[in-house]
């Protein structure tokens, strides 16, 4: 008998034990931390993130064989120096609004304890940003690295616990699974003194998450398309389109999935397209790659994420020009079983050609729906009406106007908070469609004072003498009118 056996499974359950008790023990002492404080721990750790970001993204790509560093150096940057001037200022903490006039404040609370579940896509700036966010709004925060990215989400969680820990963050508030199993993050989320998860783009943990009763905020990779729209700048619209997807080769969840073009510019856009690097394939060549990738039982061929656009075409025999950037296939229908109607990880577009704006907003609500995640959506266009139609009817959780969809949806190129976890629509999953920021990792207790006595709502006092007051809603006596009865009943079922 081998009694040198190691069971990881067990060990890794009793360090999540360990690990939500010494997080929630920390999260009692956060509670008393002022916003000034904890801006302080945020900005020490942010410095240190941002002067490892380029070794941090060799160390990612080395590790995960996905995408590019020189992007991921970018995005590192993006989180640890952007997120941060913009996380300043902002109050989530303690009284964060007063309206003197309705004498009504709010009062910032932290949830708790916070679990972290990250992509080897994007394992660092992902890693980056939830740590911040989760400081920022005093919440502790417990890391459950992508098995695919264990070393690399470790250094960095690794730096910046010290930086934190030496700013005045306590023991515990931030940690990480060292010992990275199934069983041990499952048991994480199911913690008694776990308070919310964020599951960014680990679509196998999901149900999982759920099954724990904890509210969870879920950024998936979605099927987002992009319409070009006859009025749109279509020179630009291309060069945003191939610029967003081929970023990081296509592993950003927020990338065009599919182009929607309407059908009296479509040779205009398929022109500008081949003039900026891209390769529309032939209905042969586009199912011999399709065929690469998901394996028989419908998942996802991991192995083809994040790779170039030449070598795609390479494993496919596809004659595309060395220097390819892009790779297209024109397709007619949307359907569960072609590989092109779904999302993919990699610079690969499906397009679709539709007669006007109304079908091709059919089409994209199909799009959206076959993965059913409500990611994003972009459309490019200069007529206000057409916009302004898609952005009512789509099932997304942001809508993005005339913006490459990476760089906007994360709010690079928009105003939108910059994040990397992007919360899905009204047909994903999850509880926010926001980009998450710290306002969504605490709850808002609302404070009301007394502006006005029973006595002048006319209770007890004779019909009709209603006493006058400086502090009446708006609506005057037809508003005190209701309160009046609504509290006469009030009082009637107390009696």
């Amino acid at each position: 008998m081998n009694l040198n056996i190691i069971d990881n499974d067990l060990l890794s359950i009793q360090e999540a034990r360990i690990l939500a008790e010494n997080a929630q023990e920390a999260q009692a002492v956060m509670a008393s931390f002022s916003q000034k404080k904890l801006d302080t721990i945020v900005e020490a750790t942010a410095a240190a993130a941002a002067v490892h970001a380029e070794e941090l993204a060799k160390m990612s790509v080395e590790e995960t064989d996905y995408g590019r560093w020189e992007d991921k150096f970018i995005k590192n940057r993006f989180a640890s120096e952007y997120l941060t001037a913009n996380l300043r200022g902002m109050k989530c903490v303690g009284i964060v609004d007063v309206d003197e006039e309705k004498k009504l404040a709010d009062v910032g609370v932290p949830m708790g304890v916070l679990v972290s579940l990250c992509p080897a896509t994007s394992p660092v700036s992902t890693t980056i940003y939830n740590t911040l966010i989760a400081i920022k709004s005093g919440n502790s925060i417990i890391f459950s690295p992508h098995p695919r990215a264990v070393k690399t989400i470790g250094k960095v969680l690794d730096i910046m616990i010290q930086a934190a820990e030496d700013a005045g963050l306590p023991q515990g508030a931030l940690s990480y699974l060292q010992t990275v199993t199934k069983s041990g993050t499952i048991e994480l989320m199911n913690h008694c003194s776990t308070a919310l998860i964020i599951n960014t783009g680990v679509p196998d943990m999901l149900d999982y998450a759920y099954q724990s009763g904890k509210p969870v905020i879920y950024g998936g990779a979605g099927n987002g398309p992009a319409f070009i729209e006859r009025t749109a700048d279509i020179h630009q619209a291309v060069l945003d389109i191939i610029a967003s997807k081929t970023f990081d080769n296509g592993v950003a969840s927020a990338a065009e999935q599919s182009v929607v073009v309407d059908k009296c510019i479509e040779a205009e856009v398929r022109r500008e397209f081949v003039a900026n690097g891209a390769y529309f394939m032939t209905d042969e060549e586009a199912a011999r790659l399709g065929k690469l990738f998901y394996f028989k039982d419908g998942s996802l061929n991991p192995e083809l994420s994040g790779k170039c656009a030449a070598d795609l075409a390479k494993w496919a025999d596809i004659p595309a020009p060395q220097d390819v950037k892009l790779l297209i296939s024109e397709q007619k229908y949307v359907s569960e079983d072609n590989p092109y109607s779904k999302g993919k990880l990699l610079p690969v577009l499906s397009y679709f050609i539709e007669d006007d704006w109304m079908n091709a907003c059919e089409k994209c609500i199909e799009l959206l729906l076959t993965e059913r995640q409500g990611h994003s959506l972009v459309i490019h266009s200069n007529d206000p009406e057409v916009i302004e139609q898609f952005a009512i009817k789509k099932p997304v959780g942001r809508v993005l106007v005339n913006t490459p969809a990476v760089f906007g949806s994360m709010g690079a190129t928009t105003n939108l908070f910059p994040a990397f976890t992007l919360g899905s629509g009204s047909a994903g999953q999850g509880i926010t469609s926001d980009n998450v920021s710290p306002k969504n990792l605490t709850y808002t207790r609302k404070v009301g004072y007394g502006v006005r006595r029973i006595g002048e709502l006319g209770i007890g006092t004779p019909a009709g003498s209603v006493t006058k007051s400086n502090s009446l809603p708006e609506g005057g006596t037809a508003n005190l009118q209701v309160l009046q009865k609504l509290l006469e009943e009030a009082l009637a079922n107390i009696k």
